[in-house]
């Protein structure tokens, strides 16, 4: 099968970029697969972050692209969807998580729709941060969709509340592998400074408002002296907010914070050195960080946002909780009570369902179903 891909690729950062990379190197395999991507992602004064792009040290996955589609540049609409007609896919798989691409993307997919067979991965229908065109433009692309595949129940009810026709493929996000295996515990937090015998809660990430830091920073100081917390990631807006409410914490010396974008080759130190994964969000669809700490074999403290509930419990890879501080801080009780080790076997199972080669064959035939 003949299969384009559009989506940000390398030298863009960021899980969207990861996922389709695992993606194509996936496919691959066993069909012609040609990436297409952004020349322009976003414009500067849209972008929240210190930059868009890989350093040279980061570990990034390269795949080889087009490097064509300009989000804000109509001229280029045009241009990919040329580009991509020349290489006559069977099927065009587009990464969508958000309303500002869907103009460019409703324009392509117009164009070729009586052409190949449009499938849009749906990271998010319905952005974290919402808008009021969001629906609006969210309709020129998903209009034009053949069909869409799904990570979780909570996207797949936000398609089907926008789109009640929709034609789906519901699958969970698989794992991310592609970072190494796990260091030696000691030796990892060894590398990050930290104290080698606490017991490590890691939030790890973009820091936004809504995946709620300001309740785990409170939520450490009813935890006692056994426990410390790791934040590694950067904030996308002041970070201030979230230092003042550390430096007014009894529990600031057991915190430590690395605010700026973590390198692929950084994230081995971090997973090996953490005990659980906390992800306090207040709203949700599914994650992209929980299945990297599956591939580390690092249990999950969620709160129950989003498809976090339904990605965790029936695994038993952690501990469910409502999204605030005080609950936070009795699930990780709960979970250092029952086990680490007992929920990390329980990841172990689990990592046998979450494979890319299971994921990319279901997608396949997907694209052979849909009309």
């Amino acid at each position: 099968m003949r299969i384009a891909l559009l989506s940000p690729f390398y030298p863009y950062r960021g899980g969207i970029a990861q996922f389709s990379a695992m993606l194509y190197k996936t496919l691959e395999k066993e069909n012609e697969v040609k990436a297409f991507s952004f020349s322009r992602l976003y414009p500067k004064i849209l972008f929240p972050g210190k930059t868009q792009y890989v350093n040279e040290k980061d570990g990034a996955m390269v795949i080889p692209s087009e490097r064509i589609l300009d989000s804000i540049h109509p001229f280029s609409y045009q241009k990919t969807a040329n580009a991509i007609e020349k290489f006559q896919p069977d099927v065009l798989i587009i990464a969508y998580w958000m309303s500002f691409f869907a103009p460019a993307y409703g324009f392509i997919a117009c164009r070729l729709k009586n052409k190949t067979k449009i499938i849009t991965l749906l990271h998010n229908a319905i952005p974290h941060e919402p808008r009021f065109f969001d629906k609006a433009f969210s309709k020129l692309l998903f209009d034009r969709t053949h069909g869409f595949l799904v990570l979780s129940d909570t996207v797949k009810n936000d398609i089907l509340s926008l789109y009640p026709q929709a034609k789906y493929l519901l699958k969970p996000h698989p794992l991310y592998d592609h970072f190494g295996e796990r260091m030696e515990t000691t030796a990892a937090r060894k590398q990050l400074g930290i104290d080698t015998e606490k017991k490590t809660l890691l939030f790890f990430g973009l820091i936004r408002d809504y995946k709620g830091l300001d309740l785990l920073i409170e939520a450490m100081s009813a935890l006692d002296n056994t426990y410390q917390l790791v934040i590694a990631g950067e904030s996308y807006g002041s970070f201030d907010k979230y230092q003042k409410q550390i430096d007014a914490s009894p529990a600031k010396q057991r915190i430590t914070v690395l605010n700026r974008y973590i390198d692929d080759n950084e994230v081995p130190v971090l997973f090996s050195a953490s005990d659980v994964l906390v992800t306090p969000y207040r709203s949700a669809t599914q994650s992209g960080v929980i299945p990297i700490a599956y591939h580390f074999e690092v249990p999950v403290l969620a709160t129950d946002a989003g498809a976090l509930r339904e990605t965790i419990e029936p695994a038993g890879t952690g501990v469910i909780c409502t999204p605030n501080a005080a609950a936070i801080a009795e699930g990780a009780r709960e979970l250092f009570t029952k086990g680490v080790p007992v929920f990390a076997a329980n990841i172990r199972e689990e990592k046998k369902n979450l494979s890319w080669d299971r994921f990319a064959q279901s997608l396949m035939d997907f694209a052979q179903e849909i009309g």
